[in-house]
């Protein structure tokens, strides 16, 4: 098993070298240990940094006008963050842990040195990249043309899918990490209205909770209530260049 998480991710996708692989771990060469609520970088501040996360959750978000949160996006373990810093000098988003988490920073200078030398891990960056995009496309389509129900069902099937991705012994129960003011800040709704769309969605039989953990009863018709479509199935890597 490869050191670097990063990798681990990625070889979901495809089988990497052995170069690859030690060029992904020199990117997590050095861990930060940090408790839930951490602030690892604000908006707006000036930063060089990217991260990756081995353990723990982590959120993003931006503060509109009217001081209220927008969560953009959760990231798990696997998930590289902070890469709008390879675009800007400054930080375009916030990031902050929703546990205890262990985060790998490292230069984005570094990130330079591995496209260089590896144009298939850079491909490969592109190609997830794309998918998340898409997948927070779906989102703000979800936030701006559906109803309550479908937005929280959509936001735990997509932990549920991802979380398995990179954990194939997860079947149907997640760990939730998050408080429902945060479940309202990622799905536009007030602490109130989340309660009520999960009770609801319990009542229904699609989910259940017990000791901070969701079960998914019915996993088909929970992803049919949210219109959820997995962007990270079915990937199209026939372009990429071979390895060097």
């Amino acid at each position: 098993m490869t050191r670097s998480c990063f990798a681990e991710r990625l070889e979901r996708y495809l089988p990497l070298t052995e170069r690859e692989k030690h060029a992904l771990e020199s990117l997590e060469d050095h861990q930060r240990a940090l408790p839930r609520g951490t602030t690892i970088v604000r908006e707006n501040d000036a930063t060089d940094e990217i991260y990756v996360v081995r353990h723990g959750w982590v959120m993003s978000y931006v503060i509109l006008d009217d001081g209220s949160r927008q969560i953009l996006r959760l990231h798990f373990p696997g998930d590289m963050i902070g890469m709008s810093s390879t675009a800007f000098a400054e930080a375009t988003e916030t990031l902050v842990t929703l546990s205890e988490a262990v985060i790998c920073p490292f230069d984005k200078n570094a990130l330079r040195i591995v496209f260089e030398d590896h144009p298939r891990l850079a491909a490969l960056f592109h190609i997830v990249a794309q998918a998340e995009r898409v997948s927070l496309t779906d989102r703000l389509a979800s936030l701006g043309r559906t109803s309550a129900k479908a937005r929280v069902a959509a936001l735990l099937v997509d932990v549920l899918m991802r979380l398995r991705f990179l954990n194939k012994q997860i079947v149907d129960t997640i760990p939730f990490k998050l408080t429902q003011e945060e479940i309202g800040d990622a799905t536009g709704l007030t602490a109130v209205h989340v309660n009520r769309m999960m009770r609801a969605l319990s009542e229904e039989g699609l989910i259940s909770r017990r000791d901070g953990h969701v079960h998914i009863r019915d996993e088909a018709a929970l992803a049919q209530t949210a219109n959820y479509v997995n962007r990270y199935a079915e990937l199209d890597l026939r372009w990429l260049p071979k390895p060097r």
